[in-house]
């Protein structure tokens, strides 16, 4: 065994594994992420009222965007880059206050000043934000991450029944489509291993996406009217104006991306058994912000670390950051290809439930792992969960319950994600003492005796 093949088989992350692997995991990871890339413009340039060529720039520029983030962080340079496979997409968090911007009349070119401020802001704080990590020990972690797949998986659902607001919402063969790719994912896991194991959902996605064309679920009447070929250059819609207001809520929303991001991260670092420690964080969340500054730039949004394909390394057990490298060069070609990125566009929604509903439920069972370490003779550990996961619930069971908070508090208070961070932290220095230090036993035995 050479030197070579110890490193490899010692840190997945760093394995290169065959160029025609690489290629059919990277793809599955953009298509389980395309439809949440590609909704923020669609959303932002439809509060806008821009015309149609306008708004599918935005998607195209997005899609560049999100592939050079990608890179970006997967790959890393300086202290920029967490260097695990992270796929980067745009935050749904700026979704709100965007849309209020441009309802309240500040144009385009202040809505994308401001992303560039916020993207300043996050970078010049990820050093200190990174340092919160000895307030995340497992108890907390572990919370947050659950949470975060219960998050999620009312995104698959609602994917699984058609769409939210769908007129055909739970039509049977939605409900067909969506337990065929189930049926078809949990088949492969059990009968085959190594690569063909490995993009299961790939697979599960190619089967739903013929049922569906066989059920006539498919349309492609926008491929014949995309571009070929369309450039995506620097500040499209001119020189970028910058807005107070619009700065402060987008840094206000930066600040949720980061505490969000950092549970990501842990959860990923908890999947790929890699220590991530404030350094790591503090990378990762200035590539949010130098990814939300390149956003600014070539006319789109926030980005974070998307959480759907973590897990997906989940599903999959493919952790090198070299094949999100890959998915990262296809997001690059999808937006200067219009025609090619609407095929994949045309995927439709139950077919993304299905894989969606495995791939959100791995990391709510992440979390649960996570959790299953903590020690619960401390009766009020116990509590610290309960509380934390209720108050993170009251988002998504009842949209309108913070409806009259003030507005500059919505990033906040409508993110069950942040609210379960928020608890969790507080309850935990309440109850014990303040944060702990991460412990040794979420790091594998190679990494505790360094």
């Amino acid at each position: 065994m050479t030197a070579t093949t110890m490193k490899r088989t010692a840190d997945p992350v760093d394995e290169v594994l065959p160029y025609g692997q690489m290629a059919a995991v990277g793809l599955q990871h953009v298509l389980v992420m395309y439809a949440g890339a590609i909704a923020v413009p669609l959303i932002v340039g439809g509060a806008l009222k821009l015309p149609k060529d306008q708004i599918a720039f935005l998607v195209n520029a997005d899609l560049f965007a999100c592939g050079i983030v990608t890179l970006i962080q997967c790959l890393g340079f300086w202290r920029v880059g967490i260097r695990l496979p992270v796929v980067m997409g745009v935050t749904f968090a700026a979704v709100g206050p965007m849309v209020a911007m441009a309802t309240s009349g500040v144009a385009i070119t202040g809505i994308f000043g401001a992303v560039i401020a916020a993207g300043v802001f996050t970078v010049a704080v990820a050093p200190f934000a990174s340092r919160l990590v000895r307030y995340f020990p497992p108890l907390v972690t572990g919370t947050i991450i659950a949470v975060i797949g219960i998050t999620l998986l009312r995104i698959g659902i609602n994917w699984a029944g058609g769409g939210a607001g769908a007129k055909n919402f739970g039509d049977p063969a939605n409900l067909a489509v969506v337990a065929l790719v189930l049926a078809t994912i949990l088949a492969i896991n059990k009968l085959f291993n190594g690569f063909v194991a490995n993009i299961a959902v790939l697979i599960g996605l190619v089967v739903g996406f013929s049922a569906a064309m066989a059920f006539g679920m498919v349309e492609f009447g926008g491929v014949r009217d995309a571009d070929w070929v369309a450039l995506v250059y620097p500040f499209r819609f001119g020189a970028p104006s910058f807005d107070l207001g619009a700065i402060v809520s987008l840094c206000v929303v930066m600040i949720v991306v980061m505490v969000e991001s950092t549970g990501m991260f842990l959860a990923l670092g908890e999947i790929c058994e890699r220590a991530v420690g404030p350094p790591e964080i503090a990378r990762g969340l200035a590539t949010d912000g130098l990814g939300t500054i390149i956003g600014g730039v070539f006319n789109t949004f926030p980005y974070t670390s998307f959480s759907q394909n973590v897990g997906l390394v989940g599903v999959t057990g493919v952790k090198s950051r070299f094949v999100v490298a890959v998915a990262g060069g296809i997001l690059i070609a999808l937006g200067l290809l219009p025609k090619l990125g609407t095929v994949v566009a045309s995927i439709p929604q139950p077919v993304l439930g299905g894989a969606g509903l495995v791939m959100f439920g791995m990391v709510a069972a992440t979390g649960i792992k996570i959790l299953a370490r903590v020690d619960y003779a401390q009766r009020h550990n116990l509590l610290i969960v309960a509380i934390s996961i209720a108050v993170g619930m009251i988002p998504l069971v009842a949209p309108t319950f913070f409806a009259q908070v003030p507005k500059w508090l919505g990033p906040l208070v409508n993110s069950g994600i942040t609210l379960t961070a928020i608890s969790a932290v507080l309850l935990n220095a309440l109850f014990n003492r303040g944060g702990t230090e991460v412990d040794a036993d979420r790091l594998p035995e190679s990494r505790r005796l360094l």
